[in-house]
């Protein structure tokens, strides 16, 4: 928010410059045209600036309205995007720290814990669809892996491993889509997303049988591109359903978040099953910010959130999904207001992908896509991208959104600087959480991988 503001700032000393500027070149020879009456000094009339300062007024005025105009449509109609640093949300920056320093040192001396295995088997997001134009590469960090994310010519996505099985060069650094195959920028091999084959050598009259680069498992569904993951190199054996509604463009996006959380990958959809936390985290209302030193305050005691969830596993054939069901109430000043209630259903499918459908008689009907990427063991990549009826005001799905970013950000503060219990204390009222660990546990097999030392080295 900050390179927010600065940027904000030089955009309005930028227009105030080039509006003055304009006007001061500006050939005007009659010395009545101006708003503050009287004549203009000899030189001016003499150089053809008679009525500058009128139009200098006129072009700043112009340049702050354009502006503000600017501003105005992107907050009622562009999508709303909040993109978080890995240090920028949950820590607490104190003694003159930067929240860098702070975040690295709450890395290198927390506990981790007895984890489970790091990378659960599962579909999980690269990027959102409208990321990735024809003909675009992205290199992307998942699974601890670099991958290289490209769109065919014809439209399809592809993820293939980033390195080039020659020497090494990075494909989506300087590489280039040629049809559906991804060149090399080192040497030119091209390799074919859809099964990894390289295709062609330009300095060669033969392509080896053997040369080939890695291809992942993947899909295009929901506006997002998706990769399988499975420890064993096993194929998928579920699919991520269709939201029907965003195919057929009933729903459009309107916008997204993105957190960086330093965290174990199960301690994030564990808060589904983790029903008191929500009474006590997130009962203040959402003008309390998301400090927890300040969301407590008296100051902003009339705005109350009421929660009552239900979380449950589904049973076969989807064994692999999870509901929460959740009921929201708003009270301000200690009235209840019934209009803003709302009913969420959250579907979780596998551990990376959950669907958070809402339905209001008033606000209307739409989804909000949460997923979670691991991209090392201890640092998940969390996405909320809102999908939303296309006649409902672009404000109210950028207001859910928002709000949810604010709810969202007081757990990130807790996950970024908690450790993981495997056995923790529980009473009866907590039931629910060792319900979602054996649940949970599916999505880890024998080979899955575990956390054999701590990454020290990577400052934000």
């Amino acid at each position: 928010m900050e390179s927010y503001s600065n940027s904000f700032f030089v955009k309005i000393i930028a227009v105030v410059v080039i509006s003055v500027t304009a006007a001061v070149v500006m050939h005007v020879q009659d010395p009545s045209d101006t708003l503050i009456g009287g004549g203009y000094p000899e030189l001016w009339r003499k150089a053809g600036l008679a009525g500058a300062p009128a139009r200098a007024a006129v072009c700043i005025f112009t340049g702050v309205f354009l502006l503000a105009m600017g501003w105005l449509y992107r907050l009622l109609f562009a999508p709303l995007e909040l993109l978080r640093t890995p240090d920028e949300v949950g820590y607490i920056a104190e003694d003159g720290r930067s929240r860098a320093q702070a975040a690295n040192e709450v890395r290198r001396r927390r506990k981790t814990g007895e984890l489970p295995p790091i990378y659960p088997n599962g579909w999980y997001r690269v990027l959102d669809s409208h990321m990735l134009e024809r003909g675009d590469v992205k290199n992307v960090t998942i699974l601890g892996e670099q991958v290289a994310v490209f769109r065919g010519q014809d439209g399809k996505a592809f993820v293939v491993d980033a390195y080039c099985p020659h020497l090494g060069a990075n494909l989506a650094v300087g590489g280039r889509v040629v049809g559906g195959c991804i060149e090399c920028p080192f040497h030119g091999w091209q390799f074919r997303g859809e099964d990894g084959k390289c295709v062609k050598i330009p300095y060669s009259e033969k392509v080896p049988e053997f040369a080939k680069v890695r291809c992942w498992p993947s899909c295009e569904v929901n506006g997002q591109i998706l990769v399988w993951f499975h420890c064993d190199g096993l194929e998928p054996t579920w699919k991520v359903p269709e939201q029907k509604e965003i195919t057929n463009g009933q729903w459009v996006y309107r916008g997204r978040t993105e957190h960086f959380i330093n965290a174990h990958i199960e301690e994030i959809p564990e808060n589904a099953a983790d029903i008191a936390h929500l009474a006590h985290l997130h009962t203040p209302g959402i003008v309390s910010g998301v400090d927890l030193r300040y969301t407590n305050s008296k100051t902003w005691e009339f705005v109350r959130h009421d929660w009552k969830v239900e979380w449950r596993p589904e049973p076969e054939p989807n064994k692999h999904c999870s509901q929460m069901l959740v009921k929201h109430a708003l009270t301000i000043f200690g009235r209840h207001w019934q209009l803003l209630d709302l009913d969420v259903v959250a579907r979780q499918v596998g551990p990376g992908v959950v669907f958070l459908q809402f339905e209001h008689n008033f606000l209307g009907r739409g989804v909000m896509m949460h997923c979670v990427t691991p991209v090392e063991p201890l640092l998940q990549c969390v996405s909320h991208t809102i999908f939303y009826q296309r006649n409902i005001p672009p404000l109210i799905p950028k207001f859910i959104l928002r709000a949810e970013c604010i709810q969202f950000e007081r757990d990130v503060m807790i996950w970024n600087n908690k450790t993981y219990i495997s056995k923790p204390m529980l009473v009866k009222e907590d039931s629910a959480i060792q319900k979602h660990r054996r649940w949970f546990a599916q999505f880890y097999s024998e080979n899955s991988p575990r956390l054999r030392y701590q990454h020290d080295s990577l400052d934000f």
